[in-house]
């Protein structure tokens, strides 16, 4: 019976949030260089500052992934990792699926997802990127700093939405 009580617990928790993406993303605005202001730690970014992205379009409608950072500090070693994104979702640019392990082979079990939750629609300026189960959170910057104005009405949609902002971390730069 405790059994039961703790499954349907878990089952309702799991199902309470729901992680939807923006109405529609314009890729090609949204390429271009972005810096991390601030996300949930993630392995593959252990001992990484001054963290930064840049997105540009491959012939083969594909986007290129660069992603890179410096260890330990802002005047550390570069780190660079290479990857390639694809659009999952057409119609509206919002769901992609990026991999860097292998990136000219699609493997689906090697994708990360990369959903687009949250974005400054009138001048990409800002965006929020998450994922289905909302295990991965990054909110990004066309500048190494943002608006702190902006960054607390971004914390408060993320709150709202059912986000763990004690998993965050800001950026160093």
């Amino acid at each position: 019976m405790k059994f039961m009580l703790l499954l349907l617990l878990s089952l309702s928790f799991s199902v309470n949030a729901k992680v939807e993406t923006v109405e529609k993303v314009e890729l090609d605005r949204y390429l271009g260089k972005w810096y991390e202001i601030a996300s949930y730690p993630q392995w593959f970014q252990k001992d990484c500052t001054a963290v930064s992205a840049e997105y540009s379009l491959k012939k083969s409608g594909n986007i290129r992934v660069i992603n890179s950072c410096r260890k330990f500090s802002p005047d550390g070693e570069l780190k660079i990792a290479k990857g390639t994104a694809r659009v999952k979702d057409k119609e509206t640019g919002a769901k992609l699926s990026v991999q860097f392990f292998l990136p000219f082979i699609r493997i689906p079990f090697l994708e990360g997802k990369y959903w687009v939750i949250m974005l400054d629609e009138q001048d990409y300026q800002y965006s929020v990127v998450s994922d289905p189960k909302m295990e991965t959170l990054w909110i990004l910057s066309r500048t190494k700093v943002m608006d702190e104005y902006l960054y607390q009405t971004i914390l408060d949609e993320l709150k709202y939405k059912g986000y763990d902002l004690s998993k965050l971390k800001k950026m160093v730069h």
